[in-house]
């Protein structure tokens, strides 16, 4: 039986989302993204799911969009798939409200570099790589690479990427400030579970609320984002009482004594 292009996995709260086409790289072929929309978009209205990891199948994150599929050389989008125009898989990504970890396990180029950068938190395999081939392949980004990349790792570094399509390795990466953390192979899904489990240790309903201040704050000017903070604030302070606090901060004492002993 042939397996989905994407593959969902739910788990405690923690949905894995898998791109599979390892034989293709992972890529980004027209049912890919339709079928990847979807699941986004199902997530993201699932109250059940608090974190979602992405991931790729194989040894490639995302080699980018199918060009053979681009090109004519093979069909485009296959019967019952849902128009080009509705399956913007980035789009679906940016309106989850839950943190999407990326889990950069092998090459993200091009295409697949916009869907790690339309993560929230990056982690990459020690087999990571990353580059941006649009210049050399003759189109432009359209999930906003040339935006982000820029305001994540500074102007310059990015334009020497994206204006040589050279590879940025995963080292040099997370000296750039683009991955938070390399890992090896093997410990690369079981941190990132580790890490979306600490995300929701956090008092209920305050990983989306913060994720989507910081987000709005990020897509403004710095005044304003300071602005929106105090207001997002003070609306929030009035539904906290000092039962909650005092409950929370005798829980955070509490894993602050077991993380120091560990």
């Amino acid at each position: 039986m042939t397996q989905p292009v994407v593959l969902l996995e739910k788990n405690d709260g923690v949905a894995t989302v898998t791109l599979n086409r390892p034989e293709k790289m992972n890529a980004l072929s027209s049912e890919l993204r339709a079928l990847g929309t979807k699941i986004f978009k199902e997530l993201a209205a699932d109250d059940s799911i608090d974190v979602i990891i992405l991931t790729g199948a194989g040894r490639a994150f995302s080699a980018g969009l199918d060009l053979k599929e681009l090109g004519g050389e093979v069909d485009g989008v296959p019967a019952g798939v849902r128009p080009e125009e509705d399956i913007d898989i980035v789009s679906a990504m940016l309106a989850c409200p839950q943190p999407i970890i990326g889990a950069i396990n092998g090459v993200a180029v091009t295409g697949g570099f916009e869907i790690a950068l339309a993560c929230d938190i990056l982690i990459a395999s020690t087999q990571a790589r990353f580059a941006d081939t649009h210049a050399r392949v003759g189109i432009i980004p359209g999930w906003g690479l040339s935006q982000r990349l820029p305001r994540l790792i500074g102007i310059s570094r990015a334009k020497e990427l994206s204006l040589t399509g050279n590879y940025l390795d995963a080292e040099q990466a997370e000296r750039w400030g683009l991955v938070n953390h390399v890992l090896p192979p093997e410990e690369l899904l079981p941190f990132c579970y580790k890490l979306a489990q600490d995300m929701r240790s956090c008092a209920p309903g305050m990983v989306r609320k913060y994720k989507k201040l910081i987000d709005d704050g990020y897509a403004t000017t710095f005044g304003e984002g300071i602005r929106l903070e105090l207001e997002v604030s003070r609306e929030h302070m009035r539904s906290v009482t000092p039962e909650q606090v005092a409950q929370r901060r005798a829980s955070i004492q509490e894993r602050g004594r077991s993380q120091a002993s560990s």
